[in-house]
C-alpha cells in the first residue's frame, strides 16, 4: 500500500494514478470527503486528513510501504511562512509515528539553496525539516512546470499575446510536465534504498519564452507573441491579484531569470529525463480551458 498526499492536485494525482495503473494499492489521502469518489472509482483507498491535522495524517500514513507527501502549495503565504511551517512540522510527526518502510518528497529545483528562493522556500523547510525523519527518504526537485501556462492560454486566445515575467525571452529555462514527475513519484516509491537521495526531474529539452508562445500559437490556432512583463509593473500586478505580501513571488521570478534557481552541477544528484513536449502539455490545458468555458 502506497500513501499518496495531494491526488486532488496535479503531482499527487499523477503518482496515484500512475502506481494504480501499474497495479499497486493505493491509499488516496484527501482533505474533503466530496473529493473522493472519482478515487474510489479507479479502486483506491481512501484517507480523510488535513495537513494540519497530525492524528489524521499519522493513520492514513499508517501500515504503507510508502509514502508521497508535500506541502500543500500557497502563491500568497504570509510572513516567514507559518504555514508551511506548520505543515511540515505536521508531517514529519506522522512520520516518526507511522514508521511508513520509505517516503518521497516533493520539493523543487533550487532546493539546494539556503535563500534567495522566494515561494521555494517553503519546500525547503519542508526539506529541512524531513532531516528529522529516521526512514529512506527521497527529495524530488523538478523543474518549472508546463502546467504553469495554464494562465496563458485565454488571453493568448483572446489578444495572441503571451505575457512573461520569466526573462529575458530568448533565455532556455528547465520545464517538466507533472505526469512525468509523478511518474518519478511512483517508480521511486517502488524500489529499495538506504539514507538519503536527491532527484533532480528535468524535462526533454529547455524552452524559450519564444519557443512555447510560437507552440502556444500552433496549439491555438493563431499567431501568438511573447512579451516581456516589465520588471517595475510585478509588484502592483501580484497586489491586484490579492497577494498581501509579494516579496516571495518576484524573489523567485528573480531567481530563476538569474540562473540562480538551477539545478545542482551534473553528476551531484540523481537526474531523470521526462518525456513529455510542452506541446502535448498546452493542448492539454487549452481542452481543459475550453471545457471549463463551455
Amino acid at each position: 500500500m502506497f500513501a499518496i498526499s495531494g491526488v486532488t492536485g496535479q503531482v499527487g494525482g499523477a503518482a496515484a494514478r500512475a502506481l494504480l495503473a501499474a497495479g499497486h494499492p493505493v491509499r488516496a489521502i484527501v482533505r474533503d470527503e466530496s473529493k473522493a469518489a472519482p478515487w474510489r472509482a479507479l479502486g483506491a483507498e481512501i484517507a480523510v486528513a488535513s495537513v494540519q491535522d497530525t492524528e489524521a495524517l499519522t493513520a492514513a500514513f499508517a501500515g504503507t510501504e510508502g509514502v508521497f507527501a508535500m506541502i500543500p502549495p500557497d502563491f500568497a503565504p504570509s510572513r516567514e511562512f507559518p504555514g508551511a511551517r506548520i505543515a511540515a512540522s505536521s508531517i514529519v510527526r506522522a512520520l516518526m509515528a507511522a514508521k511508513p518502510s520509505k517516503m518521497v518528497a516533493l520539493s523543487s529545483i533550487g532546493g539546494h539553496r539556503e535563500s534567495g528562493l522566494g515561494l521555494i522556500t517553503q519546500v525547503r523547510l519542508f526539506e529541512d525539516a524531513l532531516a528529522h525523519a529516521a526512514m529512506p527518504t527521497a527529495i524530488l526537485r523538478p523543474a518549472w512546470f508546463m502546467e504553469n501556462s495554464v494562465w496563458d492560454i485565454a488571453p493568448a486566445q483572446e489578444t495572441g499575446i503571451m505575457s512573461s515575467f520569466l526573462q529575458p525571452l530568448d533565455q532556455p529555462f528547465p520545464m517538466i510536465a507533472t505526469d512525468d514527475i509523478g511518474k518519478v513519484i511512483a517508480q521511486t516509491l517502488t524500489q529499495t534504498w538506504q539514507g538519503r537521495r536527491v532527484i533532480e526531474i528535468d524535462g526533454p529539452q529547455r524552452y524559450t519564452q519564444h519557443e512555447i508562445a510560437a507552440l502556444l500559437g500552433g496549439v491555438l490556432g493563431r499567431k501568438v507573441t511573447a512579451q516581456p512583463v516589465p520588471r517595475d509593473q510585478w509588484e502592483a500586478i501580484f497586489r491586484a491579484q490579492g497577494t498581501d505580501w509579494p516579496t516571495p513571488r518576484i524573489e523567485m521570478i528573480d531567481g530563476f531569470n538569474r540562473g540562480w534557481i538551477e539545478f545542482e552541477a551534473f553528476g551531484v544528484n540523481e537526474r531523470v529525463t521526462g518525456t513529455t513536449r510542452y506541446e502535448t502539455v498546452l493542448a492539454q490545458l487549452a481542452e481543459r480551458v475550453a471545457v471549463s468555458a463551455a
